[in-house]
């Protein structure tokens, strides 16, 4: 009789894949898994815990599996490291309880079940019957959720008392998006067919009670109890959410460091352009106030999305051939506009695995018709083209190469956004920003980032401003002092600088993996070139670079290094 071979470390990624749809269907929707559609995850302690079972399940087989014959080649080995690293990650956040106390204004279970559905196919009336299925699923995801939250309060695990303030905002503009009691999930299934009407439109409402419940509770209970808790998270949980979105251990104090010599850098850069636009401009947002009101600009929501279609799609002819190989399917990517009730920064969803489903852009309008353009054309370079959809539709693209777990579920938040950044950089580089417009908005969207990695370090440690900032020197940060200096750093209007100040308190150690992701990237490329010289082709190390799969970022500048 033979032995049973014992698998790789890409067959043990991959089974891994397989359990967690069947555990987070959510997951499985934005994977394609057609059996997920009518389904939704269980938040409860309970499922926190099923999936804490299955991390540890299979960090004890990946042991193993890389104790195996063949797990040393490169393809393996790169696999390990991300899966190791990930669910190492993961599982100190699960035994920490931060499951517990998850709100906030775009990442938390409530969001999840909302967001799910803009990605559920739509197509065939066996699909708007699973659609009408999740709908009658809410309930119990969000009850589920609400018992996380009411462990945590009995543990005294507190979510912050402004993320939670602007949580429970949303929740009321969720469930009566009308001022007349019509919800969201009631516009959702407004365009299901007339044969499962009354089946959807009753879904809908028993989904709008969820959140009508879920918010008074929050209201009631929630919000008074954790009234006078810290917003901020301190540096023992910064730390771990910190390796968490950036897959590496970092010196937290060099980084908060990096992101003021970034500030003093871009700011030198930023003069220079905005006197190009409003001469003796006594610093460059009032230049691009300027922008606000006569720079170049698209009027109309349906205008607005047509015309990033458009720059998308120039893009891709610009780029394709030229700096980089797309395959056909890859090329596809549709421009949309973000449901109501959304956070103020626009997003990408990937494909599906097979592409049914193309990657998206998604515009947040926040209310507006009028869209300044220098405050989108580096975005789109960042959300579209080349940044998150080349990256993502191309690991989607070469999954076969890699494992299911590198092409999807692994993926590092810095090394992502650091690559969009990067592409922002790699487009500027190219001559692609071809006026002081363009060119002043991609550095402001650069300062973004760099304030970014000042203020979320700095007021969830409470570091001192350094003496020579001219901001407050010799302050301590506070998340008032951060609003107050994003806003006088930024050219965004007062509530999306709100809702990113809301934001970085929600997900501590997120919002610099942008900055640091991008030196990483720029770090692996520049050694890249050392190694070979004036043999260096860009255009292959980009391909090579993109069709690895994701990685932390120590582990990231390694590989590309290695290009």
């Amino acid at each position: 009789m033979s032995e049973t071979k014992s698998p790789l470390p890409r067959e043990v990624a991959d089974a891994y894949v397989d359990d967690l749809i069947a555990l987070d269907p959510v997951t499985g929707t934005y994977l394609g898994d057609k059996a997920s559609a009518g389904k939704l995850p269980d938040f409860s302690p309970a499922g926190h815990e099923a999936l804490a079972k299955l991390t540890r399940t299979t960090l004890a087989r990946l042991d193993e599996a890389e104790r195996q014959p063949g797990a040393d080649s490169d393809i393996e080995r790169r696999c390990a490291r991300l899966l190791r690293e990930r669910l190492t990650a993961e599982l100190a956040v699960h035994e920490a309880d931060e499951g517990l106390r998850a709100v906030g204004n775009m990442d938390s279970p409530a969001h999840s079940v909302r967001e799910v559905f803009t990605i559920t196919p739509t197509d065939t009336d066996e699909d708007w019957a699973s659609v009408a299925e999740r709908l009658r699923a809410v309930p119990a995801a969000l009850a589920g959720y609400r018992e996380s939250l009411a462990l945590g309060l009995e543990r005294k695990l507190y979510a912050g008392p402004r993320p939670t303030a602007t949580f429970i905002g949303q929740l009321t503009e969720w469930s009566d998006t009308d001022g007349q009691g019509r919800g969201w999930y009631e516009d959702f299934v407004a365009s299901g067919p007339e044969s499962l009407r009354t089946e959807l439109d009753a879904a809908a409402r028993t989904a709008t009670g969820a959140l009508v419940s879920l918010r008074d509770w929050m209201r009631d209970v929630y919000a008074p109890t954790i009234e006078g808790a810290p917003d901020t998270v301190g540096r023992e949980r910064y730390a771990r959410w910190s390796r968490y979105y950036n897959g590496t251990d970092l010196d937290l104090d060099e980084a908060y460091a990096y992101g003021w010599a970034e500030y003093h850098r871009l700011l030198a850069e930023m003069k220079t352009e905005a006197e190009k636009i409003l001469p003796g401009a006594e610093t460059p947002w009032v230049a691009l106030a300027h922008l606000d009101e006569h720079g170049a600009h698209i009027e109309g929501v349906d205008e607005v999305r047509d015309w990033l279609q458009a720059l998308m799609d120039q893009a891709i002819e610009a780029l394709d051939g030229t700096h980089f190989e797309l395959a056909e399917r890859v090329r596809k990517v549709e421009s949309r506009i973000a449901p109501p009730g959304s956070a103020a920064a626009p997003y990408y969803t990937a494909p599906s695995e097979d592409f049914s489903r193309p990657g998206r852009t998604w515009l947040p309008t926040m209310g507006l018709t009028r869209f300044p353009v220098y405050d989108l054309v580096s975005t789109w370079y960042h959300e579209g083209v080349p940044g998150h959809h080349l990256q993502l539709a191309q690991w989607a693209h070469v999954a076969e190469n890699l494992s299911r777990y590198q092409a999807t579920v692994g993926g590092v938040s810095a090394n992502c956004e650091g690559w969009a950044l990067y592409a922002e950089r790699l487009m500027d580089e190219l001559g692609f920003l071809t006026d002081a417009e363009q060119r002043l908005g991609y550095l402001d969207a650069q300062m973004m980032r760099a304030a970014r990695v000042i203020v979320d370090i700095g007021m969830h440690l409470e570091l001192e401003i350094p003496a020579d900032s001219p901001f407050h020197p010799g302050g301590r940060w506070t998340p008032e002092l951060a609003e107050e200096f994003f806003a006088a750093h930024s050219s965004r209007p007062a509530d999306y600088v709100e809702s990113e100040l809301t934001r970085y308190l929600s997900i501590p150690g997120q919002a610099i993996g942008y900055k640091l992701g991008e030196r990483a990237w720029l770090l692996g490329r520049e050694n890249a070139k050392k190694r070979h010289g004036d043999a260096f082709d860009a255009k292959a190390w980009h391909m090579a670079a993109l069709s690895q799969g994701s990685l932390g970022l120590d582990d990231l500048v390694d590989e590309l290094s290695r290009l």
